[in-house]
């Protein structure tokens, strides 16, 4: 094969740590549809929050230099532009529809760009969650049809599932062990090592395609359903006035015992992924029932907040029609501005049914975004002045361990902590 060169299509939260981890060892096109991205991005500007300012304009190159083969990274919504690469990697989202169907549209539209640009030899890599089977049942004849080229003979495939967990400045991509596997034996080796030469933490190759994709899918789902089963158990014990903390805190002390906390389940995988698997163990004649068990009590939980939370003002005598309540966060998880498929959404729109006016205040999150997304106007800071009804700590942005909630409380506000972290003599519960 000859020198690679390496598009990435999709600039998002999987896709521009992955190019500038490769732009450290050969020249990179990154592709986007939405131009302000590029634009930003080509000003040294990650509104995801994934890649440092300093380090994305270190690997940041000019059009000329990228062309010329050298290594960096240069960043364009041309699609023109990624036509010299050979070695294509394709990191958009896939999300489910509002009946949790898989949504491949992103994926398929990927792969029509695809079609249009590759030549002989060149290989594509997809790293977007799918189903067993999506890559070369789904996504390869889409090539196929637009390209004129034909599988595993003019162009070849790989899978490598993506692991990145958005706001995590540990783990990042380079850190985390990378699964790979290709089309031939001969396709593999070569994602394999072009992995390799830039993952620290090294490669597993995979038998097939299907194996990664499968590998991929059941990674999230078994933590979906871990968290499920602590979330039914954080609902049993507050019916039986039992501490679910305390209780995990005592079982944790035993050397086998997983740690996992109750909590709202969103996010771009762990409160997708179970539905493509579920999606298509249905197709093959067997209707999951763990898996998707797991996924209705997961996405319950918003409702069952707001339910608790009304019913100690209830019981503390506090109106509930038209009172207010201040919710802190409504990204998918702390110190991230994220809020793909957010779970405090549901805790607001149940509030929301019961009369409650609710204010919105999370320092990480896009207001623009927010209420393009999910019609929520959020405030870009808390009304101290207000007479809350309750407060909720729905994400635990180190920031909000900053706010003086006990004059809220003084005040006679309900302090609720879905995240377990606020001091036992501040709350009045927690989940």
């Amino acid at each position: 094969m000859p020198a690679i060169r390496i598009a990435i299509i999709g600039l998002g939260y999987v896709g521009l740590p992955l190019a500038r981890l490769f732009a450290t060892k050969y020249p990179v096109v990154g592709f986007d549809l939405n131009q302000k991205r590029v634009n930003d991005l080509k000003q040294g500007i990650d509104q995801t929050l994934e890649v440092e300012k300093t380090i994305l304009t270190a690997a940041l190159v000019s059009e000329n230099t990228s062309k010329s083969g050298k290594t960096g990274l240069f960043c364009s919504a041309n699609a023109e532009e990624i036509k010299d690469c050979n070695f294509y990697i394709i990191t958009v989202p896939t999300p489910v529809d509002k009946n949790n169907r898989p949504d491949l549209t992103p994926l398929l539209k990927a792969s029509e760009t695809v079609g249009h640009v590759i030549s002989k030899g060149d290989i594509i890599v997809y790293e977007s969650t799918v189903y067993p089977g999506a890559t070369e049942d789904d996504c390869i004849p889409v090539i196929e049809k637009i390209s004129g080229l034909k599988y595993n003979v003019d162009f070849y495939a790989g899978y490598s599932p993506e692991r990145i967990n958005p706001g995590d400045k540990e783990h990042t991509v380079e850190k985390i062990l990378k699964v790979t596997s290709g089309s031939t034996p001969e396709i593999a080796e070569i994602v394999d090592a072009t992995y390799r030469s830039v993952i620290q933490a090294g490669t597993h190759k995979a038998s097939s395609i299907r194996v990664a994709e499968a590998a991929k899918v059941i990674e999230n789902s078994q933590r979906d359903i871990n968290i499920a089963f602590v979330n039914e158990l954080a609902k049993i014990f507050n019916a039986m006035k039992i501490d679910t903390h305390d209780v995990l805190e005592a079982a944790g002390t035993k050397w086998n015992f997983l740690s996992f906390k109750p909590g709202l389940v969103g996010g771009h995988c762990i409160g997708v992924d179970p539905y493509y698997l579920a999606q298509k163990a249905q197709e093959a004649g067997y209707h999951p029932e763990i898996i998707l068990a797991g996924r209705r009590l997961n996405d319950s939980m918003g409702k069952y907040i707001a339910t608790e939370v009304v019913k100690l003002m209830i019981k503390n005598e506090i109106a509930v029609k038209n009172s207010k309540i201040l919710m802190l966060g409504i990204t998918f998880k702390e110190n991230c501005p994220d809020i793909r498929n957010t779970k405090a959404t549901d805790i607001y729109n149940e509030l929301i049914s019961y009369g409650i006016l609710v204010d919105v205040y999370d320092p990480w999150a896009s207001a623009e975004e927010v209420k393009r997304e999910y019609g929520i106007a959020i405030s870009s800071k808390i009304n101290k002045s207000a007479e809350y009804g309750a407060v909720i700590l729905a994400v635990a942005h180190e920031q909000f361990m900053e706010i003086d909630l006990q004059t809220f409380k003084d005040n006679g506000a309900i302090i609720y902590d879905v995240k377990g972290i606020l001091p036992r003599n501040l709350i009045h519960a927690r989940l």
